[in-house]
C-alpha cells in the first residue's frame, strides 16, 4: 500500500492528471469545439506516464543492477543512460533543465490565473503575484529537496480535492456533451 501510495504522488507530481491544473492551460484555447482540448488533455498522461516513463523504467532495469547504488531519481537515470551512450548525461542533464524551466513558466502561469481570478486583472495583482512566486522560487532553491518535494505533494494534494468533487458534480454534463460530440462526428462520417 506504501509502494503505491508513493507512484500515485509521483504520478501525479509527474503529469498532473486529475489535479485540474492542465485545465487552465487548455481553457486559454481559441476552438470551435472546446471538448477536443478533453481529449488533447488525456494524451497528455499517456505520453508522460506510459512512454517517458516506461522507457526511463526500463532503461534503469536493463542496463544498471547493483543493490550497492548510492543515486537515486536524475542521477540514477543518468548513470543508467551513460552506461549505454556516453553523452546521455549530457544530454538528459539539457533535458531536465528545460524540464525544470517548463515547469516553473506553467506553474506560474497558473498561479498568475488563479491570482488575477482572486484579486482581478490589476497590474499591482499581477506584480504582487510575480514578487510572491520568484521570492518561492528562491527559498525553494535553499531549501532542502525533500522538504520542497513534500510541501508540493500537499500543496498537490489540496488541489486535488475541489478538482475531485468538481468531476463528480459535472460528471452527468460531461458525459452528454461528450455522447452530442460523438453523435456528432457519427452524424459527418
Amino acid at each position: 500500500l506504501g509502494v503505491v501510495i508513493l507512484g500515485f504522488r509521483r504520478a501525479a507530481f509527474s503529469n498532473e492528471a486529475g489535479i485540474g491544473s492542465s485545465s487552465i492551460a487548455h481553457s486559454a484555447v481559441k476552438t470551435r469545439e472546446p471538448l477536443t482540448q478533453g481529449f488533447v488533455a488525456m494524451l497528455e498522461p499517456f505520453i508522460d506516464t506510459v512512454v517517458i516513463c516506461t522507457m526511463t523504467g526500463l532503461v534503469l532495469v536493463t542496463t544498471i543492477y547493483d543493490p550497492s547504488l548510492t543515486e537515486e531519481g536524475v542521477a540514477l537515470t543518468s548513470k543508467a543512460f551513460g552506461s549505454a551512450f556516453a553523452a546521455a548525461p549530457y544530454l538528459l542533464a539539457v533535458a531536465v533543465m528545460l524540464f525544470a524551466f517548463s515547469t516553473a513558466i506553467s506553474w506560474s502561469y497558473y498561479g498568475l490565473k488563479g491570482w488575477t481570478y482572486l484579486f482581478g486583472e490589476a497590474e499591482w495583482a499581477k506584480k504582487s503575484f510575480q514578487l510572491v512566486f520568484c521570492a518561492f522560487t528562491a527559498i525553494g532553491c535553499m531549501v532542502e529537496l525533500n522538504s520542497v518535494v513534500d510541501l508540493s505533494d500537499a500543496m498537490i494534494f489540496v488541489l486535488a480535492i475541489p478538482n475531485l468533487a468538481g468531476m463528480y458534480l459535472m460528471a452527468r454534463t460531461v458525459r452528454e456533451e461528450i455522447e452530442g460530440y460523438l453523435a456528432e462526428i457519427r452524424a459527418q462520417g
